[in-house]
C-alpha cells in the first residue's frame, strides 16, 4: 500500500510540450511522451538529439523552461524529492570510486540514499550481476564492463522502481554488453521501468517502444516491429562491385528512391521490386557495375532511421 504522500498512476514517466534551450541552442523542442510502469523505452538519435537533456530533466537535475513532466505521478518541477527518492540514474560519466571496493563502493551509494541495513541488498545485488568473486577488488582494476555492473548495481542500491540509464554499454566490449541486457531483462521482469538511450540501433530492438529523436523533438515513437513497417516501399539488398560508385549511380536513378551502404552492400529502396529491379539492374550494368547477388529483405531500425532522416531534410528543403 502506497503512503499517504504518494499518488497511484498507470504511468511510469509522462512528458508533456517540454522544452528547454541553453542559451540559443534549443536541445529539447515540445516533447511530449507517455511511458507506462514496466516498460522499457529506448531514446535514440544521434549526437545533439536531446536524448541526455531529456533524461536530465527526468532525474530532476536540469529543469525545463516549459511543459510537464511526472515520474509515478510526482510533479519533477514542484516533488523533485519524492521523484528522486524512487529513481535510480545511470549517467555516461557515472561516477565510482577507483580506490574503494567492489563492496565500498556499493556501500558508499547506500548510504547517500539512506539505505541502513543494506548488507542483505548488497548480496543480492552481487550475485545478480555475478561480482561476488570480484567483491574485494579496486573498481580501478576492474574491466570497463565490470566497471558498468558495478555502476548499475550503485545505481539499483535503494531498490528504485525507475531507472534512467544514459548509453550504458557505450565503450563495452560485447560479452559484457550481452551480460547487461540479460541484468536488464530481469530487471524487468522485476516490474522496474527502463528508460535509456543508446547509440545501439540492435540493443534497441530488444525495447518495448522506441522513440527516433532528432533536433531536439521525437520524430517518431512505437514499437520495433511497428516502426519497421514505416519504410515506405520495397528494402533491397544488393552486393556488387565498385560499391561507393554504385551508390552514386542509384542515388540518381529516378527507380531508387532512397540508397543507403551497408558495410561491402548496399540498401535501395524501390516501389515495387519485381516491376523495378530488373530495371535497376540494366542501368547498374550499363555503368559497367556487376551484381554479385540481390535480394528483398526487412528493414532494420537503423534503415527506418536513416529513411526519417532523409525525408526530413528533403523537407526543410523544400520548406515543408
Amino acid at each position: 500500500m502506497r503512503g499517504s504522500g504518494e499518488v497511484v498512476t498507470m504511468n511510469a514517466v509522462e512528458l508533456h510540450e517540454v522544452t528547454k534551450s541553453f542559451g540559443a541552442i534549443r536541445a529539447v523542442r515540445s516533447l511530449s511522451l507517455t511511458i507506462g510502469k514496466g516498460e522499457m523505452v529506448a531514446l535514440v538519435g544521434p549526437d545533439g538529439a536531446g536524448k541526455t537533456t531529456t533524461i536530465r530533466m527526468l532525474c530532476g537535475i536540469t529543469q525545463p523552461d516549459a511543459g510537464s513532466l511526472s515520474v509515478l505521478g510526482f510533479d519533477l518541477r514542484t516533488q523533485t524529492a519524492e521523484v528522486k527518492r524512487r529513481i535510480g540514474y545511470l549517467s555516461q560519466k557515472f561516477s565510482l570510486y577507483g580506490d574503494l571496493t567492489v563492496d565500498e563502493n556499493i556501500e558508499f551509494f547506500a548510504e547517500i540514499h539512506g539505505v541502513r541495513d543494506y548488507r542483505p541488498r548488497r548480496e543480492e545485488l552481487l550475485e545478480f550481476t555475478r561480482l561476488t568473486p570480484f567483491r574485494a577488488r579496486l573498481a580501478e582494476k576492474l574491466s570497463g564492463g565490470m566497471k558498468q555492473k558495478l555502476a548499475l548495481a550503485c545505481t539499483l542500491i535503494h531498490t528504485p522502481e525507475v531507472i534512467f540509464l544514459d548509453e550504458p554499454t557505450t565503450g563495452v566490449d560485447p560479452v559484457s554488453r550481452r551480460d547487461f541486457w540479460k541484468i536488464l531483462a530481469s530487471l524487468l521482469k522485476e516490474g522496474i521501468t527502463i528508460v535509456m538511450t543508446t547509440p545501439y540501433l540492435d540493443e534497441a530492438e530488444r525495447c518495448h517502444r522506441v522513440a527516433l529523436m532528432n533536433e531536439g523533438a521525437i520524430m517518431v515513437a512505437d514499437t520495433p516491429a511497428n516502426l519497421k513497417r514505416l519504410l515506405n516501399g520495397t528494402l533491397i539488398e544488393v552486393v556488387c562491385s565498385e560499391l561507393r560508385r554504385a551508390v552514386a549511380v542509384l542515388k540518381d536513378f529516378p527507380l531508387t528512391r532512397e540508397v543507403q551502404a551497408f558495410g561491402d552492400r548496399l540498401n535501395a529502396i524501390v516501389d515495387d521490386s519485381k516491376r523495378d529491379m530488373p530495371k535497376v539492374l540494366h542501368h547498374l550494368k550499363s555503368q559497367a557495375i556487376q551484381v554479385e547477388d540481390w535480394r528483398v529483405v526487412t528493414p532494420s531500425l537503423e534503415n527506418i532511421f536513416i529513411s526519417l532522416l532523409t525525408e526530413h531534410h528533403v523537407s526543410e528543403s523544400e520548406g515543408v
